[in-house]
Formats: structure tokens, sequence, C-alpha cells
């Protein structure tokens, strides 16, 4: 999928606990800004996004909990699934024009960090609704 990133994390565990880097802007591509960073939580059996963006793009990193991402390309039709949580440290940078949808994959709500390349504007959203079938 032209524009999708799957970034495996650099996970450092000890007796305290663990620290990822989620982002480095090393890794944007040259004409990519980071903008906005925020969390959202998705409590079990419910699903968040459903959508697609023109001009944005955004990073996703499920930090607690277990998620699945559903991504479907709106100009070629292309489907992928990423498994995302504590099993799975990933960051997934997701390009204008790939359609989204995250849902809880456990009995625990899920901690989702975002970051987006402009900062909402509710009177322009850049964003655009998408039917995931059976989602």
């Amino acid at each position: 999928m032209e524009g999708l990133r799957v970034d495996i994390l650099d996970v450092k565990k000890d007796e305290r606990g663990w620290l990822a880097e989620i982002m480095r802007s090393a890794n944007l591509p040259k004409s990519a800004r980071m903008s906005q960073l925020f969390v959202t939580v998705g409590n079990p059996g419910k699903t968040k996004g459903k959508h697609y963006h023109k001009r944005k793009t955004e990073w996703f990193s499920v930090v607690s909990g277990a998620a699945k991402l559903y991504l479907k390309d709106v100009r070629t039709g292309e489907e992928r699934i990423v498994p995302m949580g504590e099993n799975n440290l990933v960051t997934v940078a997701i390009a204008p024009q790939i359609a989204h949808a995250i849902t809880s994959d456990g009995d625990q709500p899920f901690y989702l960090i975002v970051v987006a390349s402009e900062d909402f504007d509710p009177k322009d959203p850049d964003t655009f609704p998408f039917d995931f079938p059976g989602i």
C-alpha cells in the first residue's frame, strides 16, 4: 500500500517497566511534519475511525491493550490488517487516501497514541467517512 509504513519498535525493558520510541523526526519523509499529538482510548468491543484523509498523514501506536487496525487504500482497494498493542508494539504511518478503523481486540480498553501531520481544524477537518463492512 503506497504511503503505509509499519515500524517495529525497539522496546527497552527492565524491572522498572519499558520504554519505546514511538516516532523520530529522522524517520519522516522529507515533506512530512508532525503537528499534533493526542491519545485516545477504545473500549472493548468498540471501533473508532472509519474514515480517511486527503491531506493528513497520521501515525498510530497502541501502547496498552490490544487492537486491530483495518486499512484500505481508497485508490486501489488494497486492504491490510495490522495487529497492535502491548504484544506487538509498532508505529504505523497512514498516508492520505488510506482509510482506517481501529477495533478493540480484547476485554480491556486500548490506548492509542496518534501523531498527525496537521492540526485538526473543525472548519476544514479533512476527514471523510468510509464504510468498513463487517466492522
